[in-house]
């Protein structure tokens, strides 16, 4: 049953991550009937992905829908993090209104700021949601404020920035228009959406177009592209094609289903009209920005520019003496199919293709987004080798060479605020702003190159004793700042193949800080732990007691070793130099040298010297 466009809400929530909109997406879900009483429903429905659930973020942007005394409202809950930014780029283009939230206490964050932008730049008129009220650290004044200034700075018209304020909390299910109150339920929000958000102001009677969003699979489907009917309605069976951004006709095809969004459920449905956030299956070719639409339109809509990729690794066939033990997909072929089937759903991710045919150039957003592709990936039983992640580089119009910046907002205790500004100065970065945020708090920001921040966060985290935050936002394209200083210790490599033991292990210690454990299997050029000093240093992890009729071999037991320092992922990422690679298998992440021969590693450092 298709509604009529006056009794249809299209809405985006979006924040900074982790200030609520999942769980505020919960409560509404809860309180609009979608859900039955007695219907299990886990914590944060929406994070649907294993990874979302594990890291507590949103990585996939999702629409959803919520019906509300006659009127549905399609609600889409966006990434709050900056490298995910290309899924809400293009989700804006979707709604007629956003709804910003914001921490009662954190106030406005860079990524507030980066999705406001995109917000306000297509003429979204937000309404404001000051989340958590009922934080004892609240202050919800100042964080107002904070959100007119930053509205203010992104150039929002006087009637953007006459927008509604709603107090809430998204955990307990209520909001108001009085900051005082601590209770109630969440229809002030739905009235709200329904009174500020306009309905879809589409034209039902012209063609049918309709702009991909999202792509996704299905086994039984195919490719089914998601987006907002622009225009005209759609029914099952009716002729469509596919236009690219030039009006070329990529294909053409018909609309073998049509399903449309009800609580968490995509639903079957006959027909589609314009305004309504629907998901469509029957073409084989069409991706993301390109227009499906009846076969008499020969126009494409404008799709949203996208934001540059501003980091690259390269994803190499694992080579090393432990390679096909533990992963499945071992092969070229098998990787290059899997990167073009993220490039074209993912519209942030760029992939080439190496000389060799043996590695590919991965760019995008940022560490977390390509951490985040690497670790799916291994879930999936892929074997990987990744380089040291590299900025892209840029030149202006007077051929100079330029690189990209980041906004950096770091919270950190005052009495830990000289050591961080010590360590961005060193990273090249130069501070912006610096101001006491209270509760003995401060905030500093900075404009740092994105090259001195790659393995800087394992460092901050130590310096402030796991009590500091830091966010980062792509900011500009700025003059190259030379070399920056990168890790300052080398590494202990292991100079042969054989399982690590306790005798070997021992004395090693005094070196540096271990990295594999007693009974570990071993290559040779396998990093095993980070030496005190700045050069490397080959060990042997291997070495057993050379046993005789006068020593005993009961002593090995005696020998107390300091537990392994594991690395996940992104630490092991970010720690690597440019000489080395981090092996990623389905149930192992080790460090290596790129080249695992001591000869070849020394023809290497001159060839380079020189």
């Amino acid at each position: 049953m298709s509604l009529r466009p006056d009794s249809l809400r299209n809405v985006a929530i979006i924040a900074h991550v982790d200030h609520g909109k999942t769980t505020l997406v919960d409560q509404l879900f809860r309180q609009s009937g979608t859900f039955r009483d007695n219907q299990r429903v886990e914590e944060r429905a929406m994070d649907s992905n294993d990874l979302e659930k594990e890291r507590g973020i949103t990585i996939l942007a999702k629409p959803t829908s919520i019906d509300w005394e006659g009127t549905r409202i399609n609600i889409v809950d966006t990434p709050g993090h900056a490298d995910f930014g290309g899924e809400v780029e293009r989700i804006l283009s979707m709604v007629d209104g956003v709804i910003l939230l914001v921490d009662a206490s954190e106030g406005a964050m860079p990524q507030t700021k980066f999705v406001t932008g995109k917000a306000l730049a297509l003429g979204l008129r937000p309404i404001v949601v000051v989340n958590k009220v009922d934080r004892p650290d609240e202050r919800i004044q100042e964080v107002l404020d904070e959100v007119f200034d930053l509205f203010v700075s992104l150039e929002a018209t006087d009637e953007q920035l006459d927008f509604p304020v709603l107090f809430a909390s998204g955990r307990n299910g209520y909001a108001s228009e009085d900051p005082t109150r601590r209770e109630g339920t969440l229809t002030p929000m739905f009235q709200k959406i329904v009174d500020h958000v306009p309905p879809p102001q589409l034209d039902v009677d012209a063609p049918f177009t309709f702009l991909v969003t999202l792509l996704d699979r299905d086994n039984f489907l195919g490719r089914i592209l998601t987006g907002r009917v622009t225009s005209g309605t759609l029914k099952v069976n009716q002729p469509i094609h596919a236009l690219d951004m030039d009006g070329k006709v990529i294909e053409t095809g018909r609309a073998s289903k049509i399903m449309s969004f009800r609580g968490l459920e995509r639903v079957p449905v006959d027909e589609a009209k314009a305004g309504d956030i629907i998901s469509l299956a029957g073409l084989t070719v069409a991706t993301v920005a390109n227009t499906i639409a009846d076969t008499s339109v020969t126009e494409p809509i404008q799709a949203q520019p996208i934001d540059p990729p501003t980091l690259s690794m390269r994803f190499a066939v694992n080579d090393s003496p432990m390679a096909g033990r533990e992963g499945t997909k071992v092969t070229s072929r098998m990787i290059r199919d899997r990167l073009e089937r993220e490039a074209e759903s993912n519209v942030a991710i760029k992939v080439t293709e190496s000389a060799d045919k043996d590695s590919f150039e991965v760019a995008g957003r940022g560490e977390l987004q390509l951490g985040v592709l690497i670790e799916t990936m291994r879930r999936e039983g892929f074997e990987l080798g990744i380089s040291r992640p590299r900025v892209l580089f840029g030149t202006d119009e007077a051929g100079n060479r330029t690189e990209p910046y980041e906004t950096v907002v770091i919270d950190v205790d005052d009495e830990y605020s000289g050591t961080v500004v010590d360590k961005m100065a060193q990273r090249k970065a130069e501070m912006t702003d610096m101001r006491p945020s209270g509760g003995g708090k401060t905030r500093i920001t900075f404009s740092a190159p994105s090259r001195g921040l790659i393995g800087y966060h394992g460092e901050f985290l130590s310096d402030t004793r796991g009590t500091g935050i830091m966010n980062r936002l792509f900011e500009k394209y700025g003059p190259y700042k030379g070399t920056i200083e990168g890790r300052k210790n080398g590494v202990l490599i292991s100079n042969g193949a054989g399982e690590a033991n306790a005798y070997a292990l021992g004395p090693l210690e005094e070196r540096g800080v271990l990295m594999v454990g007693v009974g570990e299997a071993l290559y040779e050029g396998m990093i095993v732990g980070e030496n005190a000093k700045p050069e490397d240093l080959e060990v042997n992890p291997m070495k057993s007691k050379q046993l005789t009729n006068f020593r005993a071999s009961g002593k090995d037991d005696a020998i107390r070793l300091t537990p392994p320092w594991k690395m996940t992922l992104e630490q092991a990422i970010a720690y690597i130099d440019d000489d080395e690679l981090v092996e990623v298998t389905p149930k192992t992440i080790r460090l290596r040298k790129r080249f695992l021969d001591p000869n070849e590693r020394k023809r290497q450092s001159r060839a380079k010297a020189a």
